[in-house]
C-alpha cells in the first residue's frame, strides 16, 4: 500500500522560487520542465499548498536537483547551465593602437569572468599613453611569443609561451611584445564597469 509523505518544510517556496529564477525561467517553462501546473507552482511559491513527496520529486527532477537541496540553504549559487561557444577568429574584434583584443563569450550577459585573445602590437613602453587600470583582478597566459609585462609596483618580467600571471588590475600594467611576431595572449579578468579594452 502507498503512502503518501508531505512536507512542510520552511520557506520550500521560496528555495524553488529561487532556482528557478537562477535558471531564468518563467512559471510556464518551470512548469513544462516539471510537469506541474503554473497554478500549482505560483501556489508551491507562495507558500500557499504544502506538496507532497511525489510532488517534491518532480520539482527536484524538474529542477535538475536532488530533492535534499531543496531543504538547505544555498552556500553557493547553484549550476546554472549556461555555455558560450566561439569559434577561432569569430569574436567581437576591438582594435586599439597597442593592442588587438578579440572578445569572447560576447553572448552571455552578467559573467563573472571577461575572457578575451590579444594580439600584442605594443613594441615599446612609450607606445601607451598611461598605465592600463581598473578595478578588479586579472589573469593573462601568453599562448604565442614573448612579452614583456610591466607593472607600477614590480620590475618587469618577461614571459614566453605558456607563462601565466594573475595579478591586481588595479595596478597599472601594460604588456609589450618581444617576439619577431607580434604575441598572443589569453585574458581573463572580473568584470568592471571602468575595464576599457
Amino acid at each position: 500500500m502507498k503512502t503518501e509523505a508531505v512536507f512542510q518544510p520552511l520557506k520550500l517556496g521560496e528555495k524553488v522560487r529561487e532556482i528557478r529564477l537562477q535558471r531564468r525561467w518563467t512559471l510556464e517553462e518551470a512548469g513544462k520542465r516539471t510537469g506541474l501546473a503554473k497554478s500549482t507552482l505560483s501556489k508551491i511559491e507562495n507558500e500557499q499548498v504544502s506538496p507532497s513527496f511525489d510532488v517534491v520529486q518532480k520539482l527536484a527532477a524538474g529542477l535538475g536537483i536532488d530533492v535534499p537541496q531543496l531543504f538547505v540553504a544555498s552556500a553557493e549559487p547553484l549550476v546554472s547551465g549556461r555555455r558560450s561557444f566561439t569559434a577561432s577568429g569569430q569574436g567581437r574584434m576591438h582594435p586599439t593602437q597597442t593592442y588587438n583584443h578579440e572578445l569572447l563569450a560576447t553572448d552571455l550577459m552578467h559573467k563573472k569572468m571577461v575572457p578575451f585573445k590579444t594580439v600584442v602590437h605594443a613594441r615599446e613602453f612609450e607606445e601607451f599613453n598611461d598605465w592600463v587600470r581598473h578595478s578588479g583582478e586579472e589573469f593573462l597566459l601568453v599562448l604565442s611569443g614573448e612579452i614583456t609585462f610591466f607593472s607600477e609596483f614590480y620590475e618587469p618580467v618577461s614571459l614566453s609561451e605558456g607563462d601565466s600571471m594573475y595579478y591586481d588590475a588595479g595596478m597599472g600594467h601594460v604588456c609589450i611584445s618581444q617576439s619577431e611576431q607580434d604575441a598572443q595572449i589569453l585574458w581573463v579578468c572580473t568584470p568592471s564597469d571602468d575595464l576599457s579594452i
